[in-house]
């Protein structure tokens, strides 16, 4: 079995997870192996089904080669249905957390080794260059076809890297160059680069690395005008643009809420969709996928529970008084800010729940992104001097923000992991600036021409007050509102004028990722460089490093398009690719720290607050759910728990 190991956690949380890794390992034997050991069982609902003759037998559903998941307590119990919540109409990765995401490979629960998936194995050769992947016989989609190589060459050859249908992401390129695809055998697939990649294995491990095993071509294709040359007709019948609009309405992507919008849409997940996720959509529920390639080490099938159900509400508030009524099940997202722990904690025995410890190391609560590629030429022009970011930084009464809003969890900092023997950790980087000195910003806002008009506001060259606004999503975060607006304050004592600008998630978007209209914006902070993750706060090579999309878009487009941008970040996208194709570890780390170095040195965001261990809730009677998990997005928290593997006790 092919493996790749990173160790980065702190040595506490690290000891403290591995029983978690070892009873949550997915493990693998050869094809046909445990067809030979162990007879397999099924749900109840499931054998009558076979009995009626609506569904093949349980052996032949989860195939030659299931993968095998050791509950981390117990054997479970089949039955019963998890309710957890929804935000609005745009809240689908939550609905990715719950199902679950399943690529080629995953992280294991420790975030630290990455193990096969649907691929039973897999190889690195050629210097890295080559990764070779055996895929898990037998294996079939929720409406029963079989998934084959087929598949894949679809996802990659068809999609992925079909110029035409999308522009092909960063993750399937190497120096401007995309990755070579092969079919080997009829159970095996190639991906190739001309250049050594360090970081390929970790992308296909992340939820946005589902690509290649995402659709299914037997239904997916009927939406592509290569497959289907009535294609156009679909298009006016469903009021589309064009064929890649109707193919994403119909199939949906990784991060989008029409996956989640089909239930005829065949999948390789562990419930499928039985009431869609709509805009108008009150509630969202999805059974168990009859030919999920999962078992327990009994030989059970998995899932053990039978269906998911989401509510979806239109605030917080709505969400906290369900849990506190017990009907939420689980619930994590949105729940866990500070300003939620105590009433949820307080009402544990009405709502028949226990807290979980969410585990983060290294995230900054909230990150600012001054819009150094901004359109507006004068405030592009000032949020490009060093000393007016430090101005702001130094203007930020982090402590006053962290015992008013966080209520005193926390500690000032700007961005990077906490702990000193973290690899990537970075001095600098992580505390420069963030002591509360009024006197120091006005004499370096003086220092730069910026004088007071007659309100207190100081002036831009051409006569304008320095004023912008911050963009924020609130029902994503809704402390950052609450940040942003001391923030606010404390900026007018120190003449810069700003308001915070609450918007909704899709348009924050498109806004501040896509047509990069926004002055400034709020994103949390990354933890650390970890393979396969993009350290957008330090180089912008990403929608997230919303300090400088046009430059982003200058690195994307090789020059084509965007704003040029100045040496030093010429210098880190240079070091992004190296680090990308570096297959040593150790040479992978001496090249992020050189760039954390340069970011550092030219301070162009900056933070508040260390990000704090969140909490989420869980019913009593709910089983091999683990006291604490690592909440990541590249784990789809609580995806690495293994949700499939949950029960009712009683």
């Amino acid at each position: 079995m092919g493996t790749l190991s990173r160790s980065y956690l702190p040595a506490l949380r690290r000891g403290r997870l591995l029983h978690i890794a070892l009873a949550t390992t997915a493990l693998s034997l050869p094809a046909g192996a445990l067809q030979a050991q162990m007879s397999y069982s099924q749900a109840p609902e499931l054998a009558e089904r076979v009995e009626a003759g609506e569904l093949p037998p349980v052996e032949e559903r989860v195939g030659e080669d299931p993968l095998v998941i050791e509950p981390i307590d117990s054997i479970g119990i089949y039955g019963g249905e998890l309710r957890f919540g929804l935000r609005g109409s745009s809240d689908q990765n939550h609905i990715l957390r719950m199902v679950g995401h399943q690529g080629l490979v995953r992280w294991d629960p420790t975030y630290t080794e990455i193990i096969p998936n649907l691929a039973s194995s897999y190889e690195i050769s050629n210097g890295g260059r080559d990764f070779t992947f055996d895929l898990r016989r037998g294996v079939r989609w929720s409406d029963g076809e079989p998934f084959t190589v087929e598949d894949v060459a679809f996802n990659v050859e068809d999609l992925v890297l079909n110029e035409a249908f999308a522009p092909v992401q960063t993750r399937y390129t190497l120096n401007g160059d995309p990755v070579a695809f092969e079919v080997v055998d009829e159970d095996t697939v190639r991906f190739s680069f001309d250049e050594p990649n360090g970081d390929f294995l970790a992308v296909l491990a992340a939820p946005t690395g589902q690509h290649p095993v995402l659709y299914s071509k037997h239904y997916c294709s009927q939406f592509h005008p290569d497959y289907n040359e009535n294609v156009d007709q679909l298009i006016e019948e469903a009021g589309a643009p064009d064929w890649q609009t109707l193919f994403l309405q119909n199939c949906g992507d990784t991060e989008v809420a029409t996956r989640w919008a089909n239930p005829n849409r065949p999948t390789l997940d562990t419930w499928v969709i039985k009431e869609p996720y709509t805009g108008g959509a009150t509630r969202v529920v999805l059974e168990r996928n009859p030919y999920f390639w999962q078992v327990d080490t009994e030989g059970n099938q998995l899932p053990y529970i039978d269906r998911l159900t989401a509510s979806v509400s239109q605030d917080v508030e709505s969400l906290i008084l369900a849990a506190i009524a017990g009907k939420i099940d689980f619930g994590l997202r949105h729940l866990d800010t500070p300003a939620n722990r105590p009433v949820l904690a307080q009402n544990r025995e009405q709502g028949d729940y226990r807290m979980f410890a969410a585990i983060v190391s290294g995230f900054n609560q909230m990150m600012i992104d001054l819009n150094l590629t901004s359109k507006d030429p004068e405030l592009r022009e000032v949020f490009n001097e060093k000393d007016f970011r430090i101005a702001l930084s130094l203007g930020i009464n982090r402590q006053q923000i962290i015992d008013t809003v966080l209520l005193g969890e926390g500690d000032p900092w700007q961005q990077g992991p906490f702990e000193p023997e973290n690899p990537y950790y970075n001095e600098k980087l992580a505390t420069q600036y963030i002591e509360y000195d009024p006197e120091r910003a006005n004499a370096l806002l003086d220092g730069l021409d910026l004088e007071r008009g007659p309100d207190g506001i100081r002036l831009l060259p051409s006569g304008k007050p320095l004023a912008f606004q911050i963009d924020a999503i609130p029902t994503y975060r809704a402390d950052w509102v609450d940040m942003l607006e001391l923030v606010r304050q404390q900026w007018a004592e120190i003449g810069v004028d700003m308001s915070v600008n609450p918007v909704e998630r899709t348009y924050f978007y498109e806004r501040t990722s896509n047509s990069n209209e926004h002055d400034a914006a709020v994103w949390v902070g990354g933890a650390a460089w970890i393979p396969g993750s993009d350290p957008h706060q330090i180089i912008p090579v990403n929608h997230d490093a919303r300090w400088a999309i046009g430059w982003r878009d200058w690195y994307l487009s090789d020059g084509a398009e965007g704003m040029e941008p100045p040496e030093s970040v010429k210098e880190r996208f240079r070091l992004y690719d190296e680090a990308r194709g570096a297959t040593d570890p150790e040479e992978r780390l001496a090249i992020a720290r050189e760039a954390a170095d340069i970011a550092a040195e030219e301070f162009e965001v900056f933070g508040i607050a260390k990000a704090m261990p969140t909490y989420g809730i869980v019913k009593n009677d709910l089983g091999n759910v683990p006291e604490e998990m690592l909440n990541w997005w590249d784990l789809a928290t609580p995806t690495q728990a293994n949700p499939q593997t949950w029960y009712w006790k009683d």
